[in-house]
Formats: C-alpha cells, structure tokens, sequence
C-alpha cells in the first residue's frame, strides 16, 4: 500500500510546524509505536528541508514521543510494559498533587467546567466509534485540574508527559475501547464531585486509582500490540487548515 502524503507545512516556524504534524500523526496512529521515522522522506512529504523535519524530531524527542540513536534513525517510542510503567507511576504522581492542590484552589467557574465535561462525555460514551473524541474530553479534563492547581512547575511537568498519555491512552482505546468507554464517564464524574469536597485523603486515593486503572488496562492488552504496524497512512488536508 502507497502511504498519502502528509500534509505541505506553511512558511511560518517550519521547524515548529513539522513537530505540531508529526505529533499530529503520530497521536493519530498514522506512525504506530515502534515506526521508523525516516528524515528524508518527511521532508518531502512536509515540503520542508531535512534541517527543518530533523529539529521537529528533535522537539518530539524531548517530549518523549521519539526516540533517535545514532546511526539506528528515529523511531516513535515503543508501548512497552517498561514504558508503561514509568509514565503511568509518574502520572499518578503528578495527578494526585494536581488533584490535592485543584481541591481547595478551584473557582466555581473551573469547578463548573469539569462537570461540562463529565456530561459530554456521557453523550459521546453513547455513539458508535467515539474513542477519539472521548479521549480528547478525557485530556481537557485533567488539563482542566492542572490549571486549577495553579502549579506553574507542576503544569509544566504535565505538559513534559501529556503527549506521552495521549499516546499510550489512544494505544489503550484501540486495544479495548468497550472496556474504556465502561470507566471514563463514572470515574470522572467522581473526581470532579470529590474537588467540590472536603475529603482530600479520598481524592488522592481515586486521582491515583484512576491512573492504576488505565496502566492496568494497557498491560493487559499488551499481546496486541505488535498486531497493526502497518505503513503510515496520513490523509492529506486543505492547505491553511488549522493544526
């Protein structure tokens, strides 16, 4: 099969704008864990020079969506239970502390805004082939109690794994969507009743519990997930569409 191009980039930070489409397919499964990420054929898929796609790679690498080695090229990061391991203890670390710091921080606006999300999630839980849009409510949710934390260092160590995450809870839907879309709706509905609480000893417990639930998930699908590495297939968009 013929992979379709990807998209052309624009003529504004070049650099930055092959990174923000390469994190785009990547997180689109478009590049499956383990892909090798060949510069030269970026490049001209993305319309940029070699330079422009290697410093992208290299803003993907410290995100930690890629891995380069010298002489091995670059590869998108691997699900391997190691992997899962590390980004999920460090995540149910940092969404505990997020949690336990949002709980008595929130505004009522903040607080509001969490139950919004809870209830579209509830709608989407209810359609076919709504994996995409449920984790992307999933996401803004926990950006939601980041920023309510009011933790400049801690929303910046979120943002130094959210990619990562979105990578692994995205890998995580494929593997078992049904088992997900049983727990999102519930589990963050309790989160978001607990911050309107008092009860920050449950809060952290649940806000930890629910990371272990997802990393508990993804390991026991594991076997599968060597099963689609298939060429990356990228649909082409308008030129000047939004990233």
């Amino acid at each position: 099969m013929t992979a379709a191009p990807l998209p052309k980039a624009s003529r504004r930070g070049l650099a930055q704008e092959a990174a923000d489409l390469l994190r785009e397919a990547i997180l689109a499964g478009h590049f499956p864990p383990g892909s090798q990420l060949r510069e030269v054929e970026l490049a001209a898929s993305l319309g940029v020079s070699r330079g422009s796609v290697r410093e992208g790679l290299a803003h993907l690498d410290r995100e930690g969506l890629v891995r380069s080695a010298w002489h091995r090229g670059t590869t998108v990061i691997d699900v391997t239970p190691q992997d899962v391991d590390e980004v999920y203890t460090l995540r149910a670390a940092l969404d505990r502390l997020a949690a336990t710091s949002a709980q008595g921080r929130a505004t009522a606006g903040q607080l509001d805004e969490l139950d919004a999300l809870v209830r579209e999630m509830a709608v989407e839980a209810g359609r076919e082939a709504a994996g995409t849009r449920l984790l992307a409510l999933d996401l803004a949710f926990h950006d939601r109690i980041y920023d309510a934390a009011d933790n400049g260092r801690l929303l910046a160590a979120w943002h130094a794994v959210r990619s990562q995450v979105h990578l692994f809870q995205a890998r995580r839907i494929a593997l078992g969507f049904e088992h997900y879309r049983a727990r999102v709706v519930d589990e963050h509905r309790e989160l978001a009743a607990l911050l309107r609480s008092d009860d920050r000893e449950t809060l952290a417990r649940r806000a930890e519990e629910h990371v272990e639930s997802a990393r508990c998930s993804l390991l026991a699908g594991r076997t599968g997930f060597a099963a689609d590495r298939q060429g990356p297939i990228v649909r082409r968009r308008s030129a000047g569409a939004d990233d």
